[in-house]
């Protein structure tokens, strides 16, 4: 799955509820097989007999294995972007460190095919790309927050630290959703010292 040019668009856009029902169907036992067996080692047809369809029928959803799998990521990216713009709003930011970095541990954690899917995530362009998307839409909702709390922190700082802080908290909890849980635990308290920390500073230099 590393050539530039495969196309990762569902050849069906479901209107109909029973077209959006199979493709919510395909996606979930893709999702399944993707978490017990890793996305290399997941064939289309194995897709297919799960979603309890022919391979014919599989194909005129999906294009291909990389369709699927930038399908299913895209939701994850949806469900964490609407998880930070419901919390973000309604907390401090250090309150926000807490309950944001322990959702999105568990989510990582518990959600079917997170880690074997974003695990190939820089050897899969279309992922990539969706990976950024989430980062500067994460950033973009950041940055109004600290400019809000933080008016005299300088703009450039503001976005250096939107960008910074949800790229870094991301690549420590996709690391700790590959550990044991005590350990994986303990990476998200130090996790949450260090963005806290960070705020401090950010919250000084505004002063």
């Amino acid at each position: 799955m590393t050539d530039e040019s495969i196309d990762v668009t569902p050849r069906r856009r479901p209107v109909q509820a029973r077209s959006r029902e199979r493709v919510s169907n395909i996606l979930s036992h893709a999702a399944a097989i993707f978490h017990e067996n890793g996305v290399d080692g997941t064939s289309m047809s194995a897709i297919a007999r799960q979603s309890g369809m022919s391979l014919a029928s599989l194909y005129r959803y999906f294009p291909n294995k990389a369709a699927i799998v930038h399908a299913i990521a895209e939701g994850h990216v949806e469900k964490m972007e609407t998880a930070l713009r419901e919390k973000l709003p309604e907390l401090s930011l250090y309150d926000a460190v807490d309950v944001l970095i322990d959702q999105f541990y568990d989510f990582y954690r518990t959600e079917p095919a997170y880690s074997a899917i974003w695990s190939g995530v820089e050897s899969m362009p279309e992922l990539r790309e969706l990976d950024l998307r989430e980062l500067y839409s994460n950033a973009r909702d950041l940055d109004t927050r600290l400019q809000q709390e933080y008016p005299a922190l300088p703009k450039e700082r503001s976005w250096t630290a939107s960008l910074l802080l949800p790229r870094a908290a991301g690549t420590i909890l996709r690391l700790a959703a590959t550990l044991p849980n005590d350990q994986g635990q303990q990476l998200v308290v130090e996790l949450k010292c260090m963005a806290k920390a960070y705020l401090a500073e950010l919250n000084r230099q505004e002063r």
